[in-house]
């Protein structure tokens, strides 16, 4: 298959066949409904299965029948690397999308919050598409620090262009939680975020590696994006009582916060984005302040 067009508006040109190779490049994997919710416009569910099976038959797709389940499409590893050749993915690297194992349960929850704020944008009149969302954003961490995490690597990294009221490029990190951790093991994860806010890049005896004077996380973003946590995978009040937990143990931590003063911060239940949307007043603030609010007013 050529390469498509290399514009903006390709997501909205683009034939169904390479919108689905490039949500399935960027997401790695999805069910049969959510990739049709991927792509703009979303076709009708009999055609994206038809043009699925075509893929398919071409060896750049992969489908999973799983019982009592949706199908789950992914890449094979030769419509990665196919699809890394467009312009559109230049400077990504193709990833083994078939073999997801234990972590297509995550996988899947990940997309389920893409979708979430996709669809949201689409009836807001906002700019997101399928690409804006990139999956497992890695930054290095090398603060000198003989303990902790050497790297950060984020569940995603969302591009958000707000139109109303006034045009604004938004950015955030979202970290996607399914309650298979303990709560204090999740608040850590805002202390990985705080060390790379402060990063001052060193070398192994300490000394300085980079004499512009910037930041590390200034290398790749002009404002540091927020921090979003986003629960799922136990009832209400599991969900409830995990996000009063993260807010306590943020506020615990000189750290973290100082950083969750500095950086917008909030934590939302995944089936209630769903239900409401992203922008409704569904995210708590990690900084202690009472009531909630929408992700862009964090």
């Amino acid at each position: 298959m050529s390469a498509p067009p290399s514009t903006t508006s390709f997501h909205r040109a683009a034939p169904v066949r390479e919108q689905a190779l490039a949500a399935l490049f960027v997401h790695r994997a999805a069910e049969t409904e959510q990739l049709r919710r991927l792509l703009t416009p979303p076709p009708g569910l009999q055609y994206l299965r038809r043009c699925l099976r075509d893929l398919q038959q071409r060896g750049l797709v992969h489908g999973i029948r799983r019982a009592h389940h949706p199908s789950l499409w992914s890449l094979t590893d030769q419509g990665a690397q196919d699809v890394a050749t467009w312009p559109e993915f230049a400077g990504r690297h193709p990833r083994r999308h078939t073999a997801l194992g234990t972590r297509s349960a995550h996988t899947l929850a990940v997309t389920r919050t893409a979708l979430t704020f996709m669809e949201d944008a689409r009836r807001r009149g906002d700019e997101v598409t399928a690409v804006d969302w990139t999956p497992e954003v890695a930054h290095p961490i090398r603060d000198g620090s003989g303990d902790g995490e050497r790297a950060l690597i984020a569940d995603a990294l969302l591009r958000y262009t707000r139109v109303q009221p006034t045009r604004a490029l938004l950015r955030a990190f979202v970290e996607v939680d399914r309650a298979t951790e303990s709560s204090e093991r999740l608040a850590s994860k805002v202390i990985t975020y705080a060390r790379f806010h402060r990063n001052s890049p060193v070398g192994p005896r300490g000394t300085a590696t980079d004499t512009s004077g910037l930041l590390a996380w200034q290398r790749s973003y002009p404002v540091f994006p927020r921090l979003l946590f986003v629960l799922t995978g136990a009832g209400p009040r599991a969900l409830a009582q995990r996000v009063a937990d993260l807010r306590a143990l943020v506020c615990e931590h000189p750290l973290t916060e100082r950083f969750a003063d500095e950086v917008p911060t909030g934590a939302a239940v995944l089936e209630e984005m769903e239900e409401r949307g992203p922008a409704a007043p569904v995210w708590w603030p990690l900084d202690g302040r009472p009531g909630r609010c929408s992700w862009m007013d964090l």
